[in-house]
């Protein structure tokens, strides 16, 4: 129509619907909403299995070496060990340890070798891949020689008797009547070692001997100085700490005793 506008084709109906429902889904790249998002592999299972596969492959693997020569103890080094059985000692403890793997350290054969040897309170060992452990031996400290019967056996602040350590003219007496039977103290003379191993270690030189009375209880006879009563079994560090701070003092010169049954209340006498 000449002077009037020109309308604009409108696309055929049915074209329209194609076109919307042919590229609905286009992202702009040509490809379908619906196809970018890819699944995901269901790796459960799978992983699962592979886990348990590897897991039992170094469990295996750890005691195929356990039990190998590749872990063998070959290198032993024993330390801490004094005294008259110490080869014997040393040479026990060697065999077992050499008889272990590095990477099984059983301690407790350990203490079975050493049984037969009181003068040891305890064992530990270490190791180090490959070859190569060490084990540490604490002994028994002795506190005092038990007399009984025409025998001198050292004991330990614990009350074992140690009968393979040389008896020393240093350490204090424990007079009994009659021979402690079994491998430990009981009663009034375990009582008297532990009140040994209680004391100062600059005052354990000085310590004679040790009784045990109805009258003052535990007593200790000092080289020359006085007697120390104690009393009971109870709170020695207390009653140690007191006496030492009453020898300490010039006052207490010339005592013949001093008693820290009540360790907050001492007393010393002629």
């Amino acid at each position: 129509m000449i002077g009037g506008r020109r309308r604009r084709a409108e696309p055929a109906t049915g074209f329209a619907l194609h076109h919307e429902a042919t590229f609905a889904g286009d992202d702009g790249f040509g490809q379908s909403r619906a196809r970018r998002r890819l699944r995901r592999p269901r790796l459960g299972p799978l992983l699962l299995v592979t886990v348990i596969l590897v897991a039992g492959l170094l469990v295996g693997g750890y005691f195929w070496v356990r039990s190998s020569p590749l872990s063998a103890v070959r290198n032993v080094k024993v330390i801490g060990l004094n005294g008259a059985e110490a080869g014997q000692i040393r040479d026990a403890l060697e065999t077992t340890a050499r008889n272990m793997s590095t990477l099984n350290v059983t301690t407790a054969d350990f203490h079975n070798t050493v049984a037969a040897y009181p003068e040891v309170k305890s064992v530990q060992a270490s190791a180090s891949f490959p070859h190569s452990m060490t084990i540490t031996v604490v002994e028994q400290d002795p506190v005092a020689v038990v007399v009984a019967g025409g025998h001198r056996t050292v004991v330990s602040g614990d009350g074992t008797l140690l009968p393979n350590v040389t008896p020393s003219s240093s350490l204090p007496t424990i007079t009994m009547g009659v021979a402690p039977g079994g491998t430990t103290l009981a009663g009034a003379p375990l009582q008297e070692a532990e009140l040994l191993s209680d004391a100062p270690y600059a005052l354990l030189s000085r310590i004679t001997s040790t009784t045990e009375s109805s009258t003052h209880g535990l007593t200790v006879a000092l080289r020359q100085g006085p007697e120390l009563y104690f009393g009971d079994a109870s709170r020695l560090t207390a009653k140690w700490n007191s006496a030492v701070a009453v020898l300490a003092n010039s006052s207490s010169a010339g005592a013949a005793y001093i008693d820290v049954t009540d360790p907050s209340r001492p007393a010393a006498g002629p």
